[in-house]
């Protein structure tokens, strides 16, 4: 793409003010619309070093109410801290909420860049993030985001006029570091390197722009140009569905809820008690060495209401170390929750290498509570199941066991015992209006939790299927799997 890069012809003076003015104007009266339709803008800034990429957002925010942007400054290397999460965590913590922009003063493309030029990444490695990276630009972009990808190319000899201005005032030169010149050192290579990736990664719905940053005007009124446009789209396409994926994931064939025998699925309390005490045992031995290999634990536990999840994950943590686990209760989305893509809150609550996070409830919310109660689009939930496979892909190739547990019971067990807690004082807060109402829906919900599993037991993160009538049995086949699955990793 930078090799063939044509400029396009830099107007005169009069006119280039001219139209910077009325693509200033025409920013600033966007933000409204953008707020009202919810819309979140990110605007990812790359390019050559010294090209004025901070120079340029200084001006294009200038146009825009400061309550509805915020300016993302990425480090160039991640801190020993992010390393320990997946490779996209701390751009996705940054992604903006509905209605707003976030400016990204580089992002995801320089971390690459920078790790294939100092020869950190092997070919293998560097293809995986850039399909990483074109996953989530899509699943953004698919979510009702506008993602627009701008860099500034400047040649090099106009990089090492800009050097050496810098080098020669007191008051700037401490901006120019050995990176600088090295890059202008070896501008040919680094740009195969940026070529490559800028090709690998423009896609038709988030498509790279050249910007010519030979002029900053010239280049504020290109970037202003191709992002009006691109909010002027987004707003006119908002209510447009976007493709459904095929699956081509390799998946594990999981039995139709309704085919799940309950019978036999019991223990007395001392095979029980011998049973929990020999699990947990070795569960706490396995964490010792899932801490030392840093190795990230994700347990997700989905089900019928009283079912009994919260035991269950209660025996599992008794076996941890509680300064290496966190239990997230996943209720409805917090209003900042609820304007961002609904993977983001999942995301940002991952476990850190060496340790676990155990979801009670998860992001399966999309493709029952959120598709029955209709919180979401068809088109929405049906792209679903295909959104959520690529995250757990990620997070299996970032290294994270990952363990999904259906905790299943009748529709007469499930009554038995919200009659007990209705009719228990200490036991009533466990009940609620809601749980009745999703009860009447038990068969809509059969419906939707067959098509999730179905859909959704990958070879890499296949589900498991917790029989809880007895809540003994349930409590102990949980423990084996998960034992069985760190095992596996290990």
């Amino acid at each position: 793409m930078l090799k063939d890069f044509n400029k396009a012809r830099l107007p005169e003076e009069e006119e280039l003010r001219s139209k910077l003015k009325e693509e200033r104007m025409r920013l600033s009266a966007s933000q409204m619309k953008i707020k009202e339709a919810g819309l979140p803008v990110m605007v990812l800034f790359e390019g050559w070093n010294a090209a004025g990429k901070g120079a340029v957002i200084g001006k294009v925010i200038r146009s825009i109410d400061p309550r509805f942007f915020k300016v993302a400054t990425m480090d160039r290397q991640p801190s020993d801290e992010e390393k320990r999460y997946p490779f996209l965590y701390r751009y996705i913590r940054e992604i903006p909420e509905a209605g707003k922009f976030r400016f990204f003063d580089t992002c995801w493309m320089e971390e690459v860049v920078d790790d294939v030029l100092d020869k950190k990444l092997t070919e293998e490695i560097y293809k995986k993030r850039v399909h990483s990276i074109n996953i989530i630009e899509r699943q953004l972009s698919d979510n009702g985001y506008l993602v627009v990808k701008f860099f500034f190319h400047i040649s090099k000899k106009e990089q090492k006029k800009r050097l050496e201005n810098l080098q020669s005032s007191k008051d700037t030169s401490w901006r120019v570091d050995k990176d600088d010149l090295l890059q202008n050192k070896h501008y040919d290579k680094c740009l195969e390197v940026f070529d490559r990736y800028l090709e690998d990664t423009n896609q038709s719905r988030t498509p790279w722009y050249i910007i010519d940053a030979t002029d900053k005007k010239w280049a504020e009124l290109q970037v202003l140009q191709f992002l009006n446009q691109g909010i002027d789209i987004a707003l006119a396409n908002r209510k447009m569905n976007v493709p459904i994926l095929q699956n081509t994931f390799p998946m594990e064939k999981v039995p139709k809820l309704s085919e799940i025998s309950l019978e036999d699925k019991a223990m007395t309390d001392a095979e029980y008690d011998a049973q929990l005490d020999l699990l947990q045992k070795e569960l706490r031995g396995l964490c010792n060495r899932v801490y030392r290999k840093k190795v990230p634990v994700i347990i997700a536990y989905e089900g019928w209401d009283a079912a009994g999840k919260g035991g269950n994950i209660k025996r599992i943590t008794e076996a941890l170390d509680p300064r290496d686990y966190v239990v997230e209760p996943i209720a409805s989305p917090e209003p900042h929750e609820k304007s961002r893509h609904y993977l983001w809150r999942f995301w940002t609550r991952l476990p850190k290498t060496g340790h676990f996070t155990i979801f009670d409830r998860t992001w399966y919310g999309r493709v029952m509570v959120e598709r029955l109660e209709g919180f979401c689009s068809e088109n929405d939930w049906q792209r679903a199941y295909n959104e959520i496979n690529e995250f757990e892909k990620e997070l299996k190739d970032w290294g994270a066991v990952i363990i999904k547990f259906w905790v299943q019971i009748d529709k007469d067990t499930q009554l038995e015992r919200f009659t007990d807690r209705q009719n228990t004082p200490e036991k009533q807060w466990k009940i609620t209006d809601e749980d009745w109402r999703n009860r009447e829906k038990w068969d809509l919900y059969e419906t939707a939790i067959d098509e999730m599993i179905s859909k959704t037991s990958t070879s890499f993160a296949p589900w498991h299927i917790l029989e809880s009538v007895d809540k003994k049995y349930a409590r102990i086949k949980a423990l084996r799997i998960v034992i069985e699955e760190i095992k596996k990793a290990l």
